[in-house]
């Protein structure tokens, strides 16, 4: 694949230039980073293994109404997507208690929230993504249009619906998982970035195995047979 110039480089991707202005090639890093990318590591295949399963959940989702800046795969490794102004919010969306939630409020590990929780959070690497609100959104001008949260929430709580449903027939549970949202050339907003176990917690739906990140967080080992195993999963019938 030729190589343009390079718009911006982040934890596990690369986002380059086009000879449409409205479209951007997205290359799936194998590097792996955690805590605020205070640990780093790589695992080779790991990003040929996103850039497959972000397509496959791109594509189902699709299916299921939702917009989002995926166009199509081009290798391995590509994908070609829209062009989009990220905004500077990851949405979190926690269908059962784990990580930095137990860690905050004292929820019991492994414990199935009540409702789907939505959280936002700054991106902002040298503040440490904090958790934010409405309120905060307004004081540091990421919008002051409150619908456009109010979408944000309502499209994170869509999405949880079908990739929950979708996942529990493959055997895993959808633990928790990271969304990103921008804004194309019209103004419009679409889901972003990637849909991985990088961005996603998956746990077996039998044995509560961790088969995402964590594994590289928590020195588990065999992430790359882990995500290989998300994978297989996603593509059965």
């Amino acid at each position: 694949m030729d190589t343009q110039q390079m718009l911006y480089e982040g934890k596990g991707k690369k986002l380059f230039i086009t000879q449409n202005t409205d479209e951007v090639l997205v290359e799936f890093k194998d590097d792996l980073t955690a805590f605020n990318a205070e640990k780093k590591g790589s695992e080779q295949g790991k990003g040929a293994l996103n850039c497959e399963i972000s397509t496959a959940i791109f594509e189902l989702l699709a299916k299921e109404g939702i917009n989002t800046h995926f166009i199509k795969k081009l290798d391995s490794n590509h994908m070609l997507c829209k062009k989009v102004d990220i905004i500077p919010i990851e949405v979190v969306v926690r269908n059962v208690a784990t990580g930095s939630l137990t860690k905050r409020l004292g929820i019991e590990d492994g414990r199935v929230l009540p409702f789907a929780l939505v959280e936002f959070y700054y991106k902002d690497d040298a503040l440490g993504d904090p958790i934010i609100n409405d309120e905060h959104c307004k004081i540091l001008n990421i919008t002051q249009d409150m619908s456009e949260l109010d979408f944000l929430r309502a499209q994170a709580r869509r999405i949880n619906d079908v990739l929950s449903a979708f996942f529990i027939e493959r055997k895993l549970r959808l633990i928790d998982f990271k969304l990103e949202f921008g804004k194309d050339s019209a103004g419009n907003i679409l889901l972003a970035d990637e849909i991985s176990p990088d961005s996603c917690r998956f746990w077996d739906k039998d044995t509560n195995d961790k088969l995402d990140k964590d594994r590289f967080r928590q020195n588990l080992g065999n992430v790359k047979v882990a995500y290989e195993e998300v994978l297989k999963r996603i593509l059965q019938k």
